[in-house]
Protein backbone atom coordinates (compact mmCIF):
# COMPACT_ATOMS: atom_id res chain seq x y z
CA UNK A 1 0.00 0.00 0.00
CA UNK A 2 2.78 2.41 0.90
CA UNK A 3 4.52 1.72 -2.41
CA UNK A 4 1.33 2.49 -4.32
CA UNK A 5 0.87 5.72 -2.39
CA UNK A 6 4.42 6.90 -3.04
CA UNK A 7 4.12 6.09 -6.73
CA UNK A 8 0.75 7.84 -7.05
CA UNK A 9 2.04 10.85 -5.12
CA UNK A 10 5.00 11.07 -7.49
CA UNK A 11 2.92 10.92 -10.66
CA UNK A 12 0.17 13.18 -9.42
CA UNK A 13 2.75 15.64 -8.13
CA UNK A 14 4.35 15.88 -11.53
CA UNK A 15 1.24 17.56 -12.92
CA UNK A 16 1.82 21.22 -13.70
CA UNK A 17 -0.71 23.60 -12.12
CA UNK A 18 -1.11 25.25 -15.52
CA UNK A 19 -2.65 22.20 -17.17
CA UNK A 20 -6.35 21.91 -16.76
CA UNK A 21 -7.59 20.00 -19.83
CA UNK A 22 -9.54 16.78 -19.40
CA UNK A 23 -7.14 14.86 -21.66
CA UNK A 24 -4.29 15.66 -19.26
CA UNK A 25 -6.39 14.41 -16.36
CA UNK A 26 -7.05 11.16 -18.20
CA UNK A 27 -3.29 10.79 -18.75
CA UNK A 28 -2.64 11.44 -15.03
CA UNK A 29 -5.20 8.82 -14.06
CA UNK A 30 -3.69 6.19 -16.36
CA UNK A 31 -0.12 7.02 -15.31
CA UNK A 32 -0.97 6.88 -11.60
CA UNK A 33 -2.62 3.49 -11.95
CA UNK A 34 0.02 2.11 -14.32
CA UNK A 35 2.92 3.72 -12.45
CA UNK A 36 5.68 2.08 -14.45
CA UNK A 37 4.64 2.03 -18.12
CA UNK A 38 7.91 2.79 -19.92
CA UNK A 39 10.15 0.20 -21.57
CA UNK A 40 13.20 -0.17 -19.37
CA UNK A 41 15.15 -2.63 -21.53
CA UNK A 42 15.77 -3.00 -25.22
CA UNK A 43 14.89 -6.24 -26.98
CA UNK A 44 18.59 -7.19 -27.11
CA UNK A 45 18.99 -6.63 -23.34
CA UNK A 46 15.93 -8.74 -22.61
CA UNK A 47 17.23 -11.52 -24.86
CA UNK A 48 20.66 -11.41 -23.18
CA UNK A 49 19.02 -11.67 -19.75
CA UNK A 50 16.83 -14.55 -20.94
CA UNK A 51 19.87 -16.37 -22.29
CA UNK A 52 21.77 -15.96 -19.00
CA UNK A 53 18.79 -17.29 -17.04
CA UNK A 54 18.39 -20.23 -19.43
CA UNK A 55 22.09 -21.08 -19.00
CA UNK A 56 21.79 -21.44 -15.21
CA UNK A 57 22.06 -24.98 -13.85
CA UNK A 58 18.72 -26.68 -13.19
CA UNK A 59 17.34 -26.63 -9.67
CA UNK A 60 16.80 -29.90 -7.84
CA UNK A 61 13.07 -29.36 -7.33
CA UNK A 62 11.26 -27.32 -9.90
CA UNK A 63 9.26 -24.60 -8.17
CA UNK A 64 5.57 -24.50 -8.96
CA UNK A 65 3.11 -21.67 -8.93
CA UNK A 66 0.50 -22.68 -6.41
CA UNK A 67 -3.00 -21.36 -5.90
CA UNK A 68 -1.94 -19.53 -2.72
CA UNK A 69 0.85 -17.79 -4.66
CA UNK A 70 -1.64 -16.53 -7.24
CA UNK A 71 -4.05 -15.34 -4.55
CA UNK A 72 -1.26 -13.55 -2.68
CA UNK A 73 -0.10 -11.84 -5.87
CA UNK A 74 -3.65 -10.80 -6.70
CA UNK A 75 -4.10 -9.48 -3.17
CA UNK A 76 -0.95 -7.37 -3.37
CA UNK A 77 -1.99 -6.04 -6.78
CA UNK A 78 -5.42 -5.06 -5.45
CA UNK A 79 -3.94 -3.35 -2.38
CA UNK A 80 -1.59 -1.24 -4.51
CA UNK A 81 -4.24 -0.31 -7.09
CA UNK A 82 -6.97 0.41 -4.53
CA UNK A 83 -4.58 2.53 -2.45
CA UNK A 84 -3.92 4.78 -5.47
CA UNK A 85 -7.60 5.42 -6.23
CA UNK A 86 -8.23 7.92 -3.37
CA UNK A 87 -5.16 9.87 -4.48
CA UNK A 88 -6.36 10.10 -8.08
CA UNK A 89 -10.07 10.60 -7.29
CA UNK A 90 -9.80 14.38 -6.61
CA UNK A 91 -8.72 14.90 -10.23
CA UNK A 92 -11.91 13.22 -11.41
CA UNK A 93 -14.31 15.18 -9.18
CA UNK A 94 -12.65 18.61 -8.77
CA UNK A 95 -12.51 20.78 -11.91
CA UNK A 96 -9.64 23.03 -10.76
CA UNK A 97 -6.36 21.11 -11.17
CA UNK A 98 -4.53 23.16 -8.54
CA UNK A 99 -7.18 22.45 -5.90
CA UNK A 100 -7.30 18.80 -6.92
CA UNK A 101 -3.51 18.56 -6.44
CA UNK A 102 -3.72 19.94 -2.89
CA UNK A 103 -6.60 17.64 -1.97
CA UNK A 104 -4.83 14.67 -3.56
CA UNK A 105 -1.63 15.38 -1.64
CA UNK A 106 -3.53 15.75 1.64
CA UNK A 107 -5.27 12.42 1.04
CA UNK A 108 -1.95 10.72 0.18
CA UNK A 109 -0.16 12.11 3.25
CA UNK A 110 -3.05 11.07 5.50
CA UNK A 111 -3.03 7.57 4.05
CA UNK A 112 0.77 7.41 4.43
CA UNK A 113 0.41 8.29 8.10
CA UNK A 114 -2.17 5.58 8.79
CA UNK A 115 -0.27 3.06 6.67
CA UNK A 116 2.85 3.89 8.66
CA UNK A 117 0.94 3.39 11.92
CA UNK A 118 -0.07 -0.10 10.85
CA UNK A 119 3.40 -0.94 9.52
CA UNK A 120 5.07 0.31 12.69
CA UNK A 121 2.73 -1.69 14.88
CA UNK A 122 3.17 -4.84 12.79
CA UNK A 123 6.97 -4.50 12.63
CA UNK A 124 7.33 -3.63 16.32
CA UNK A 125 9.05 -0.37 15.40
CA UNK A 126 6.55 1.97 17.03
CA UNK A 127 3.34 3.03 15.38
CA UNK A 128 3.66 6.79 15.79
CA UNK A 129 7.30 6.82 14.79
CA UNK A 130 6.61 4.89 11.58
CA UNK A 131 3.51 6.96 10.79
CA UNK A 132 5.40 10.23 11.17
CA UNK A 133 8.31 8.83 9.18
CA UNK A 134 6.01 7.99 6.27
CA UNK A 135 4.47 11.48 6.39
CA UNK A 136 7.97 12.96 6.51
CA UNK A 137 9.03 10.96 3.45
CA UNK A 138 5.85 11.94 1.61
CA UNK A 139 6.28 15.61 2.53
CA UNK A 140 9.90 15.50 1.36
CA UNK A 141 8.76 14.00 -1.91
CA UNK A 142 6.16 16.76 -2.36
CA UNK A 143 8.79 19.42 -1.62
CA UNK A 144 11.16 17.96 -4.22
CA UNK A 145 8.35 17.80 -6.77
CA UNK A 146 7.38 21.41 -6.04
CA UNK A 147 11.00 22.49 -6.40
CA UNK A 148 11.09 20.82 -9.80
CA UNK A 149 7.96 22.73 -10.84
CA UNK A 150 5.29 20.11 -10.23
Amino acid sequence: MLFGLFMALTFVGAVSAATSGREELRTIFIAALGCISADLFSAAEIEALRARIAALPPVAVRPRLERDDLLAGLGIFLIVVVSTLPVVLPFLVIADVGTAKYVSRAVALTMLFFGGLVLGHYAGYGSWKAGLTMVGLGTGLVLVINTLGG
